[in-house]
This record gives structure tokens, sequence and C-alpha cells, in this order.
């Protein structure tokens, strides 16, 4: 699965043909999310650059959104009971109307029930449906009724998990009982796929797994790294809290982490390059590969630029680093940041999709940032748990060992590479570094480690590989 899906036609208005009300724009983000053509994020971000949303409305869509996906069979699980069909049957328009509905009334405590319900049914009319109203109003006045004031601390089948040690909870049980079945409650009551966790459950005990999901069904932490060729950490730190956001430092040197969710474009020092929005596991990336200045650096799989330009500020913007991906829009993503960033030294280059033949090289540090699964990061992109199939899993760690054997190709004796996924399923780390390493004696293994979500942050996977010097490639 790559990053970044493709984008395509919309059979909706363009966001800036109209202007809309909250809850119409999170359906039409929704409505168009579902053809699966691009992730929510940039659907989300073309509203939000067309319509004058205020900084609360942008923070409801955006919630009302990605809530509905990351909680999607959960609230399929809640509207079973109450309606007289298989929830998968009822017309998709309809369906997401539901989902947006009771969302609201289950997760939302700054919308009073009696608002949930109205809303919702006004969305029907306005997005041509009259004909739904009663229907709309009926199941989730029903729903309405089957939430209790009661808050237990405690999974039970009946008890919809909201946030770590807190539940809310309905009358009718709704889940399976999480002691007689607890992969079954996971599933249904945390909304992740089932092979997902049956896969986990061999490997993971209950602590872990259910840590891992309240991750994934919250927003996660958003992590600056701040461009030290431009500022300090603590400059910028002291600029943040001028401008009224609470931010702190984090556990590596140029990382802060981000108290509060806005408009990144409106963050001081967006437009001057002082900082890049980056997870804090790729981060590590970069400062694991510990490029120098001077040195002749590879970038495979380079959009959207991120890790590139961290290369670049940890090289004080001296030597060259090469750039690649096989799309020619996603190298435009690297120069652009790059540019915003006024770093130099990154050269983007194309490189063919079929043949995937990298640059001569050698370089001294080479970055495998693989394409994968990105199971490390499902509060980040919530549509991968649902778009994911267990054979991808498999097709991703032939293509990452390809890609992988080629990299070491390229590596200078004595040079160091990366490999990094947001995966954490052992087929695409452990078990690619293995077969390559393996196969080569003139390569040394000389670290790995799993980032696990929400312990505390995202997760992924780091290797370093060198490539010893006066042994020959085999």
């Amino acid at each position: 699965m790559s990053d970044v899906s493709r984008p395509g036609n919309s059979s909706h208005p363009a966001p800036g043909s109209e202007t809309v009300s909250v809850r119409l724009a999170a359906f039409r983000v929704l409505e168009e999310a579902s053809q699966g053509r691009e992730f929510a994020a940039a659907i989300l971000n073309r509203w939000f650059d067309a319509q004058n949303f205020s900084p609360a409305d942008r923070r409801l869509v955006s919630e009302l959104v990605y809530g509905a996906i990351r909680r999607q069979a959960t609230l399929d699980a809640i509207l079973a009971p109450l309606i007289r069909r298989p929830t998968e049957s009822v017309e998709a328009p309809l369906r997401t109307l539901l989902r947006l509905g009771v969302y609201q009334l289950v997760f939302l405590d700054s919308v009073p029930n009696h608002a949930a319900v109205h809303e919702t049914v006004a969305l029907a009319r306005e997005v041509g449906k009259p004909r739904w109203t009663g229907f709309l109003n009926g199941v989730l006045r029903a729903l309405s009724r089957n939430l209790l004031d009661a808050e237990p601390t405690a999974p039970a089948a009946n008890a919809v998990p909201i946030a770590p040690g807190r539940y809310r909870l309905l009358k009718p049980k709704t889940f399976p009982d999480p002691t007689a079945d607890p992969r079954g409650y996971l599933a249904q009551a945390f909304s992740l796929p089932a092979w997902l966790v049956d896969r986990w459950s061999e490997r993971m005990d209950w602590d872990r797994l259910t840590q891992m999901a309240f991750y994934f069904n919250s927003p996660g932490q958003l992590w600056l790294r701040v461009n030290s060729t431009r500022t300090g950490r603590d400059e910028f730190l002291r600029q943040l809290t001028e401008a009224g956001y609470a931010a702190i430092a984090g556990p590596t040197p140029s990382s802060i982490a981000l108290q509060q969710r806005g408009r990144i474009q409106e963050i001081p020092g967006f437009a001057e390059g002082l900082f890049c929005i980056q997870d804090l596991t790729a981060q590590r990336a970069a400062e694991l590969l510990a490029p120098q200045p001077g040195q002749a650096v590879l970038d495979l799989c380079a959009s959207p630029g991120t890790k590139s330009t961290h290369l670049a500020e940890l090289m004080q913007d001296t030597g060259q680093i090469i750039a690649t991906d096989v799309h020619a829009d996603r190298l435009r993503l690297v120069r652009d940041n790059a540019d915003r960033l006024g770093l130099h030294i990154i050269l983007p280059q194309l490189i063919d999709p079929e043949t995937q033949t990298l640059p001569a090289g050698p370089f001294e540090r080479i970055l495998d940032a693989a394409p994968c699964s990105n199971t490390g990061v499902l509060e980040r992109r919530p549509e991968v748990r649902w778009r994911l199939t267990p054979n991808d899993i498999g097709e991703l760690a032939e293509l990452q060992t390809r890609l992988l054997r080629a990299a070491v190709a390229v590596l200078k004796p004595g040079g160091r590479l990366v490999y990094s996924t947001c995966s954490i399923e052992s087929e695409e780390n452990e078990d690619v570094v293995a077969t390559v390493v393996r196969g080569q004696a003139d390569l040394q293994l000389e670290s790995q480690s799993t980032a696990f979500p929400g312990d505390p942050t995202d997760g992924g996977f780091l290797a370093a590989i060198r490539r010893i010097e006066g042994n020959p490639p085999n």
C-alpha cells in the first residue's frame, strides 16, 4: 500500500462552489473518501482551503470525519439492533448519515443528544433526501434512549471504549463479551479488522492490544521538527509560547510536541520555514542514519520530503541528497518542502517504477523508508485499517526486500543504511532485514527496534545496516 492515494474525479460539487454547514462538509468529505481514491486528510484540506470555517468549526468537521472512519465498525455494531436489515445493505449515503448521528450521540460530549438527532435529520434534507428523515429520527431517538448515564472504567459487552479508563454504557449487550471473546470485543468495540486483531493477538497481550487500540482511535500527538538551519528549538519554543501555543520539547534534539491542533499554515514560523510536521518515529530515522556535512546521501521513496529535509538539516545543507520516487507529482512535494525550508542540497530524481533502477552511487548514507502497510500509524491514516488486506502484507514484504537489496548494492563500503517503515508487522520489518543481511557477507546489522503505537507515540520500525569495508559484495 502506498503512502499517498492517487487523486480521482469526484461526483460531488467542488468544495468552493457553495457555502456549506459543518455537518454537510463532513458528510461530503466522508462520501468522497469512501471512493478510496484519496485519504480523508487531503480531501479535508481542500475543503478548509475553500470554506471560511472558524477554527472551532474546522475542529468539529475533522472530529466528525476522522471519528466516523476510525469508529466505523463500532458505529455499525451499535446500529445493528436498531434497524431491521443488515447495516451493509443500507444505501451508502444513508449509512454515512446514520454513522454521523451515532458518533455524535455516543462520542461527543459537547453535542447534546437532542441536537445530534435534530442536526442529523436536518442534514438528510440538506443532501436532498427528505424521505430519510423519519427513519433517521426513529433510529437515533431509539439510540438516545439506550444511552445510560453510568460511565464504567472497564470493558463489558455493553461498554463502548471512549478513552483509556473511560467507557460509555449502553442498555443492550452490543459487543462480544470481552472475557469470553476478547478478540471479538477488540474488533467491534475498538473498530479494528478482525484479521488484524487475530494477527496481533498471537504476539501481544491484552494490555498491549488495548493500549494500541485506544491510541489508534485518538488523533495522536502532533509533532513538529525544528529546522535547525534557521532557528534553535529553545528560540522556536519561545515564539510558540508568545503566540499562545502550548508546546513542550520532545525527546529528539529537534522535536516539539504541540499540545493543541489547528491549521498547520497558521502556526507561527510555517511560512518562514522554521519547522516541519513529522512524527517522532520518522524523526528518529534520520537521527539514526546520522549523515555528516558534505556526504553523498540517497533517500529512497522520498515523498513528501520530510525525511529528505531532515537529512539536509543534519548535514547543515552541505553535500548532496538524491531524493527518489516513482511519481513525478510526489517529487514536486519534495521540492516544495525543500524550498519552504530553505534547503538547497536535495536533488529530486524520478526512477522507473518497473525497473526501480537506483542512482549508481556509491552513497555514504542511504535512507530506505520503504512503502509499507502503515499499521503503526492507524491513528493518522484511519482509512488504512479498512483498505488493507492480509495479502497486502506479503506483497509489500516482497517489494521491500527488492528495494533493500537494490539499496545496499549502491552503499559505499563503510557506509550506513537505515531501513524504516511505519509498520509493526514482522514480515515487513525483521524478516526483510534478515533476508537481505543473511544473503550478503559484507553487511552487518548494527541495530533494530520496533516502536509500538501508544508507547507513547506512533509505531514503526528502524534498522541500521553497515557495509563492512574490505569485503567485496556477493
